[in-house]
């Protein structure tokens, strides 16, 4: 019996000439969430769409449950949908907004205030059943709108950047509350979102895509230590990786990096020499050192600090960015002794933007 919930194989979609997928293969596990992120256009709401039934894939296949789901309706699926507008039902009250779903299939009334009832205990919202959405707040419609999916008991939730409505705390919130109640239910999430924190903090499985690519997937932390191309490494992390273009020196063992003045610094691994590459290193792994033992010296251009963490950027052209978690007096024009665990370096070739492996 497959341990996959859902598989997609050699996916793509077209509008006309447009290719908006292409060859999507992604396999997701029962019980388990899974971040779609990437920029805008990039095709990740295509794809939850496609799942959802919401558009017809052009070429592959799909299949939820083990059954071959090209061209069955979204109804047949059996696949809640959670949206970025919360589509909640005005002149309903919560509890109608629940009940709609198993009223419409038949659900004696009784049974769907009871079900309603045991929902809207697991999701905080007892106290709210008679209340209209016009008297809720964003979570507390949110909720709403998840509460609506559950009552289904789906085969998958499929969410549609549903916290891009809220404002910044109540983000925080909610993207526990979600991950919570995936745990509790042992639910299949396919999540959607430009927000690579979201996906950082609440999924097992994160995808990377770009121009309808998967460029890369795999637990979060993966995608961080060993992104596959500088893409990738600059898109997962905040601040995002610091990138310099650089060509490996004659002897094949350091890195002669294009900066003003130019530096060199000891590679982690031989490169031919020559080679141009970029090298890459993220904000948080650059620290201030002595003198002495300085790998890098770089100008200060500007200082902020946030009382936490001090964030500094040099003036060079690139410019680097630099996480230092501590409160430091730090003022633009000094020169900035700074060393990193050489295992931090990113180096990635310059022409096809692939990691060094």
């Amino acid at each position: 019996m497959t341990t996959h919930q859902i598989e997609l194989a050699g996916v793509n979609k077209y509008y006309g000439a447009y290719h908006a997928l292409r060859d999507i293969n992604l396999k997701i596990r029962k019980g388990s969430f899974v971040a779609l992120v990437g920029p805008s256009g990039c095709g990740k709401s295509t794809l939850l769409r496609s799942l959802a039934g919401l558009e017809t894939i052009s070429a592959g296949d799909l299949v939820i449950a083990g059954a071959r789901m090209n061209g069955v309706p979204p109804r047949k699926r059996d696949l809640a949908m959670v949206f970025q507008s919360y589509a909640l039902y005005p002149h309903m009250t919560v509890e109608e907004n629940l009940t709609y779903s198993l009223r419409m299939r038949g659900v004696g009334k009784a049974e769907a205030r009871r079900k309603a009832e045991e929902v809207a205990a697991t999701t905080g919202l007892s106290n709210l059943l008679g209340r209209y959405p016009r008297e809720l707040s964003g979570g507390q419609r949110q909720r709403v709108a998840m509460s609506r999916a559950i009552i289904r008991n789906p085969k998958a939730f499929l969410f549609d950047e549903p916290l891009s409505n809220l404002d910044a705390a109540l983000r925080v919130h909610m993207r526990k509350e979600i991950r919570a109640l995936h745990d509790r239910l042992g639910a299949t999430s396919v999540y959607v979102t430009h927000d690579q924190i979201e996906a950082m903090t609440m999924a097992d499985h994160v995808v990377v895509m770009r121009q309808g690519v998967i460029e890369q997937q795999g637990a979060p932390l993966e995608l961080y230590d060993r992104p596959a191309n500088q893409f990738v490494a600059g898109f997962i992390g905040s601040p995002a990786m610091n990138f310099v273009p650089a060509r490996a020196g004659a002897d094949g063992q350091s890195l002669v990096l294009d900066l003003d003045p130019p530096q060199t610094l000891q590679s982690p691994k031989p490169v031919a020499a020559g080679r141009a590459l970029t090298v890459g290193i993220r904000p948080e792994h650059l620290q201030l050192s002595g003198e002495a033992d300085a790998a890098l010296r770089l100008p200060v251009g500007s200082v902020e600090s946030t009382g936490a963490a001090t964030y500094v950027t040099t003036a060079t052209q690139p410019e680097l960015v630099i996480v230092l978690n501590s409160r430091v007096t730090i003022r633009p024009g000094e020169m900035l002794p700074l060393h990193f665990d050489p295992s931090h370096l990113h180096l990635f070739d310059k022409e096809t933007q692939v990691r060094l492996a």
